[in-house]
């Protein structure tokens, strides 16, 4: 027994990590009574949440049926059996689809979130028994930053991709009106309302826009309740080692800040919620197929180090996946100093009208306007002696000056900068574009003249893109016959590479539906409590709708929370007793 620690502090819970799941977990066992610590390896609070697009999956809840899809236990549950299958044990599954929804009212009612249902937004494979056209996903309602107060500049800012005027965030619908500013009146004052707004916040001395969206808007409600609560949270300071006794029962934790190391006791257990191991070489190269590099969306902070820890601590990594992460596309645009900016393509440009995708040989391999998981796993699984990476994103100049093409922006605004940084390849002739993207020129022509005479009927024969309601559903309003399919004929002509991104990994740490972490046996380590990204999917790598991280990365961690708190609760009684 690790009789000879000296503790520097002590707490009931210790938990790592400060995304939805974490906080999730952190703020439960408070208002259960216990007492918690947050220890947090970056600078800001919000880990992947901050930077996601903070869709939040939750069959049942309380506020489906408002949106006009009510929804029953027997219909999403078929839908988990054809998407998930045995990838994820019932019992997981059960505990998710159980207290998902009990999750949800707790944590409303509390104030520490406030979601919205999506009144149309369909399943990712909306044509299987069981889907739902919305009421699934939920969005975090918008949220003022200023609410934070002198606090708002600890919390993780969004990616800057996705900010506009530098610091402005953004959702689709606003992304609608700004490109419409100049021909509805309605899109220019709802343009200009935000524009105002964004620059009174410059103004005001705050580094960037307090209207506060998506992921970014969901960390903030969470932080917010943390604030509100009086929960301690510790900044730079990176768990490096858990405690045990003999008999694995864990201990506490050590903590290295400022410039120390501190050991601290965790009288009920420790919560790890790291945010997985996107940017782990190591475990990046065991566990992702082949080939594969520094090309996640997750934070650079998400190395792993909770599930080193955990395995070190004897827990086991769960091993039923069918994916070990949850793929994105995305282009790189190399820099000479600071690393290259990655942009995911995930909802925006490949669903849209006049966009195609290829491989080396200049044919298409896949449904462009399939989900992000679906391209990748395309990507990889179109011809696995010879994948598909990079692959290439080609459009025409109708297209780009409508849509844009990742992190060239569309109407007009300046491209050089791309071409000349090799990110964006140009060509005056879909010959001169083959040329420069190294592609045999004749294929490309017959794979465009192709994809050409199926857009002018409609009907995608070849890989059904614009076939389903999610399809459609990121198409192009009032694009007809098919809001998906359009020509690619306007030169000149337009191409980005893209990659085998991630936004997190989807194995992890084995657990037991109280979310405690599990040893190669099945035994549970007392104390132990894995949950996001950390701990193995309850989708095992799946990706059935909208919001599958940031749904079951609440729910386990209210759940983990609960389970801390019963247990302290049994432990009392006990010593009562004694």
């Amino acid at each position: 027994m690790k009789d000879s620690i000296r503790w520097d502090r002590s707490f009931d819970v210790v938990v790592a990590g400060s995304g939805a799941s974490g906080m999730s977990a952190a703020l439960t066992a408070h208002f259960e009574g216990l007492e918690v610590l947050i220890v947090e390896k970056a600078a800001r609070i919000g880990g992947s949440t901050a930077i996601s697009g903070g869709a939040v999956w939750l069959p049942l809840n309380a506020d489906a049926a408002g949106a006009g899809h009510p929804d029953s236990y027997e219909e999403v549950w078929e839908y988990l059996s054809h998407t998930v299958g045995d990838a994820s044990s019932a019992d997981m599954k059960r505990a998710f689809l159980d207290a998902g929804p009990a999750m949800y009212d707790y944590m409303v009612s509390r104030g520490a979130i406030k979601l919205a249902a999506r009144t149309y937004s369909p399943d990712y494979y909306p044509d299987l028994p069981g889907a739902a056209m919305g009421g699934r996903s939920l969005d975090p309602v918008e949220f003022d930053g200023r609410t934070l107060g002198a606090r708002f500049r600890e919390l993780r800012d969004p990616l800057k991709e996705f900010l506009v005027l530098g610091g402005m965030m953004v959702n689709i619908n606003d992304v609608y009106h700004l490109l419409g500013a100049s021909r509805s009146l309605k899109s220019f004052l709802h343009g200009g309302v935000l524009v105002l707004r964004y620059w009174a916040d410059r103004l005001r001395g705050y580094h960037r826009g307090t209207r506060l969206l998506l992921g970014n808007a969901l960390a903030a409600q969470l932080f917010h309740a943390v604030l509100k609560h009086g929960l301690p949270y510790w900044l730079e300071s990176p768990i490096c080692g858990i405690h045990q006794d003999g008999e694995g029962r864990i201990l506490g934790v050590a903590v290295k800040r400022q410039g120390a190391v501190i050991n601290i006791r965790a009288r009920k257990g420790v919560v790890v919620a790291t945010g997985g191991f996107p940017w782990n070489e190591t475990l990046r190269s065991k566990h992702y197929p082949k080939p594969t590099g520094p090309w996640s969306m997750a934070p650079r902070d998400n190395e792993g180090q909770g599930i080193e820890l955990a395995l070190a601590a004897g827990a086991a990594m769960g091993d039923a996946h069918v994916s070990p992460a949850f793929w994105a596309p995305v282009s790189l645009l190399e820099r000479k100093e600071g690393g290259p900016v990655r942009y995911p393509h995930l909802v925006w440009d490949r669903a849209k009208p006049g966009l195609i995708a290829v491989d080396a040989s200049g044919k298409r391999f896949v449904n462009e306007s399939a989900s992000y998981h679906e391209f990748v796993k395309a990507m990889y699984g179109a011809n696995p002696a010879s994948p598909a990476i990079p692959a290439y994103l080609i459009c025409d100049h109708g297209f780009i000056e409508k849509w844009g093409l990742g992190l060239a922006l569309p109407g007009g605004r300046p491209r050089r900068h791309l071409i000349d940084a090799g990110y964006l390849i140009r060509g005056d002739s879909l010959e001169d574009l083959a040329r420069r993207l190294n592609l045999d020129a004749a294929v490309l022509s017959e794979t465009v003249k192709r994809y050409n005479d199926m857009a002018q009927n409609g009907e995608d024969l070849d890989f059904g893109k614009g076939s389903t309601a999610y399809n459609r559903y990121l198409g192009a309003p009032g694009h007809l016959p098919n809001p998906c399919l359009g020509p690619v004929v306007r030169p000149p002509f337009y191409a980005v590479r893209v990659v085998a991104g991630d936004i997190g990994t989807a194995c992890g740490v084995s657990t037991n539906e109280h979310a405690q972490a599990l040893m190669a046996d099945g035994k549970v380590i007392p104390g132990l409590y894995v949950v996001g990204n950390d701990m193995q999917s309850v989708m095992g790598g799946a990706y059935p709708a909208p919001g599958i991280t940031l749904g079951p990365g609440l729910t386990f961690g209210w759940i983990a929370g609960r389970h801390l708190a019963r247990a302290a609760s049994h432990q009392h009684q006990q010593e009562n007793q004694a």
